[in-house]
């Protein structure tokens, strides 16, 4: 089988972009302070010996890919070292087709035997979610090769013309639904190109919301850092408040504090996001019951309540049903791939949060999965920097999104994207709520990489078949 518009991969250079936040970030039990930027670039091939260039980038960001009591630099290292791996295999792989094909048939095939061995006699054991994170990079630029070499932007080649399977050779329907998936494409779920998003903006653990929270120590950068000057600066609507989860009547308060706030200032929006670490339904369902009894207008403006849960679905099979009866509950840790927001749907999720540091092929795949059975979908940030906001912004433009995007790098590194930022200025700032996407355009990602004036250290691995 196949179609002449096959490609596959001929080579893999990864590139180490350390990336310091002006203000720490909190995930769970830990916080960010660095991280580095996998930025990736690919060379793919035709049966005719064309040859086109592609790139990708992902934070590989430790605290959230790969929670544990391991030290941060042997975490950290792990990463850097399997990136160097899938290099390795994604060149000596030999699998060739549409980006989605070659991204299905790599997870499939080749991931589960690298992870293994990787694992092997190691005491830290990398989990699936890591793994994910250090291919990401690498598919995403294949994709983006794939459209340069086409003349196509990527997401107009997730069509029959291109590839040669369709979602049924890919995707299984839930038992208990009337889903089928043969003779569809991944186009049939999406929606035309927007180039104007509502943006979501991260209220974290640690951000001063109002004056008495300032300690003397934030930074004197002419970035603002009171949450009533981000508002009021980039007119923000919506706001996500990152919770504790183990902390009933602090998580509580964090709500009614910004909650108030919003309403003062205008903000439309609201979201929950519970750091993973809640182990009982009761202790969602009491927060917000009190929240609706005793602030019923912020209790309305709450849109939804992201994954409260830990990152272990099969593990921690929690019941969700009376959560998702009082707000749409999203999937994001534990949405791993389609199979994982199939065993969310059966404990009750109604709703989806895609990242494409889970590699753009398991973001689109999983959207086809999750909005062909009747669940809400929503794109999240890793705090994406540089190129990396590229695709992320795209997925959403390309979804049905619940309300937006979220993105929050300019909140955390906003120097990070100065040279990206040069060729695409209104997808780095966000004003009256919202991102312009119109400067991405072109075959791939349209990142337009060679207006991009960015110098690159040298190389930690390059590979070529």
């Amino acid at each position: 089988m196949g179609k002449p518009t096959d490609v596959f991969v001929i080579s893999a250079t990864l590139y180490l972009l350390p990336v310091k936040t002006r203000i720490p970030l909190k995930f769970g039990k830990e916080t960010l302070t660095s991280v580095i930027c996998a930025r990736v670039k690919v060379q793919v091939s035709d049966k005719k010996g064309r040859i086109a260039t592609g790139w990708g980038e992902t934070p590989l960001s430790v605290q959230w890919v790969w929670p544990d009591n391991i030290s941060f630099e042997a975490r950290k290292n792990c990463l850097i070292e399997f990136c160097k791996i899938v290099a390795k295999s994604i060149v000596n792989s030999a699998l060739k087709g549409h980006p989605l094909e070659i991204g299905y048939d790599f997870r499939e095939q080749c991931l589960p035997n690298l992870l293994g061995e990787f694992n092997q006699n190691r005491q830290e054991k990398m989990p699936l979610l890591a793994g994910l994170l250090c291919c990401s990079p690498f598919d995403i630029a294949i994709h983006d090769a794939y459209g340069n070499l086409h003349g196509k932007p990527i997401y107009d080649t997730y069509t029959a013309e291109f590839l040669s399977r369709d979602l049924a050779c890919f995707l299984t329907p839930a038992i208990d639904s009337s889903v089928s998936f043969q003779s569809k494409y991944p186009e049939q779920f999406l929606i035309p190109r927007r180039n104007i998003l509502r943006v979501w903006h991260l209220v974290g653990g640690l951000d001063p919301i109002d004056k008495n929270d300032l300690t003397g120590d934030e930074p004197q950068d002419g970035y603002p850092v009171l949450l009533t000057d981000w508002i009021q600066r980039d007119g923000l609507k919506c706001l996500k408040i990152k919770l504790r989860g183990n902390d009933e009547d602090w998580d509580f308060e964090r709500i009614v504090k910004v909650g108030e706030i919003a309403i003062k200032y205008g903000v439309e929006w609201l979201s929950a996001d519970f750091n993973c670490t809640v182990l009982t339904v009761d202790y969602v369902n009491q927060i917000l019951d009190k929240l609706r009894d005793e602030y019923p207008g912020i209790y309305k403006m709450l849109l939804y309540v992201e994954q409260p849960f830990p990152y272990d679905l099969e593990q921690h099979r929690i019941d969700v049903r009376n959560v998702a009866a009082r707000k749409p509950i999203f999937l994001d840790e534990s949405a791993h791939d389609w199979r994982m927001i199939m065993l969310g749907r059966s404990l009750g999720w109604n709703g989806v949060a895609l990242k494409t540091c889970k590699t753009q092929t398991g973001a689109i795949f999983s959207a086809c999965w999750a909005k062909a059975h009747g669940m809400a979908l929503m794109v999240q940030d890793l705090t994406n920097p540089m190129l990396a906001q590229i695709p992320h912004v795209l997925l959403a433009a390309h979804l049905d999104t619940i309300m937006g995007v979220e993105t929050n790098s300019m909140q955390f590194y906003p120097e990070a994207s100065v040279c990206e930022a040069k060729v695409h200025p209104d997808i780095y700032k966000r004003q009256d709520g919202i991102i312009n996407l119109s400067s991405i355009k072109g075959p791939g990602f349209g990142y337009r990489i060679d207006e991009i004036k960015r110098i690159l250290p040298e190389p930690a691995i390059e590979i070529i078949v």
